[in-house]
């Protein structure tokens, strides 16, 4: 099955939409979820580095670049053991989905690619729902992983096609774009968003939805992620993301994509009990927990299993259980190209 570009919304639609006053925006959001969702579930989710640092992309945001001095230091791939010790931790408190990423520019086709393999197996095998994002991969990989189980494959577009050349130049928008082509010649869900507080314009954000919207199927998932700024990088310094800001793209993103589960993920941790909860009324229905107060490095902190239970309990919300696999209809669409 290939990606379909099919443009359901104009930029200039988008952007009406964006420029909605804000309680009337988050009150047609709320609508549309409600029409597609069930309001008071909120599926939990687990991410591990399961391969950490040394990345030799540039990518200006990330703490995991070899270009950069940060504070993450390069730690070799983990044993399946130690993955799947934390996801069974993960489990017992209630995450439903278990993502496994690791610093590589791409996939490559040796033994390491064969030890993940193993791990997406032994993990699916746990009944919890696993997304990996492991960089580019061709066509054949993605099979290989669907053959192991996978149920999701991230691989965000961060930002515009307009402005992504400013954040990153080891790899073009269209290398974003055929990874998520060649997911998309297999029954693996597409996980894909972007990062606010990356200096973009509004604009840039308007573009970026456009195009994720545009994408048939739309991507299953859309993580929403806040910009945690790192000392080393080159985006050490941006400002803080207007909390108006995030809830804006949420609800958009939940507008122009209804079927789609909107992910609030990293930066999560700078949001107060009542910012989330405005978040989760725009139409987000997913969180990152975490057992050791980090998302993916220390870098990146995240709020606790115990802590996100309090949370969810007080604003009388559950956590979803894992998805049943939905098999897509074997169909012949145009490719991206």
């Amino acid at each position: 099955m290939s990606v379909e570009i099919r443009y359901d919304w104009q930029k200039t639609e988008i952007r009406e939409i964006y420029d909605t006053p804000l309680l009337e925006l988050i009150y047609r959001a709320a609508s549309v979820h409600r029409q597609y969702h069930n309001p008071k579930q909120i599926q939990v989710c687990k991410l591990i580095s399961i391969k950490t640092g040394a990345c030799p992309e540039d990518c200006s945001y990330c703490a995991q670049s070899s270009r950069y001095q940060t504070e993450v230091k390069p730690e070799p791939l983990l044993d399946k053991e130690n993955v799947v010790g934390i996801a069974k931790q993960a489990k017992a408190k209630g995450v439903s989905r278990v993502c496994m990423g690791a610093a590589w520019r791409e996939v490559r086709d040796n033994s390491q690619f064969d030890r993940v393999l193993d791990m997406v197996t032994e993990v699916t095998n746990m009944g919890l729902e696993v997304c990996c994002t492991l960089g580019m991969l061709t066509d054949t990989q993605a099979k290989r992983l669907e053959a192991a189980g996978l149920y999701a494959y991230n691989h965000n577009l961060d930002t515009s096609r307009e402005h992504y050349s400013t954040i990153i130049t080891t790899r073009n928008y269209e290398d974003r774009l055929n990874t998520i082509k060649n997911v998309r010649q297999t029954d693996v869900t597409v996980c894909s968003g972007g990062i606010l507080g990356l200096g973009e314009s509004v604009d840039d954000r308007v573009s970026m939805l456009f195009t994720l919207g545009s994408l048939h199927p739309h991507p299953e998932s859309v993580p929403v992620n806040i910009l945690s700024q790192v000392e080393g990088t080159p985006l050490a310094n941006q400002p803080e993301v207007p909390i108006w800001d995030v809830i804006r793209t949420i609800a958009t993103a939940r507008i122009i994509m209804p079927a789609s589960d909107v992910r609030l993920s990293a930066g999560r941790a700078k949001l107060s009990q009542v910012e989330q909860a405005l978040c989760f009324m725009a139409g987000a229905n997913s969180i990152f927990s975490s057992d050791d107060g980090h998302m993916l490095t220390v870098t990146t902190p995240c709020p606790g299993y115990d802590a996100d239970k309090e949370m969810l309990d007080l604003l009388g919300l559950e956590m979803r259980p894992p998805a049943n696999r939905q098999v897509k209809p074997k169909e012949t669409t145009a490719a991206i190209g």
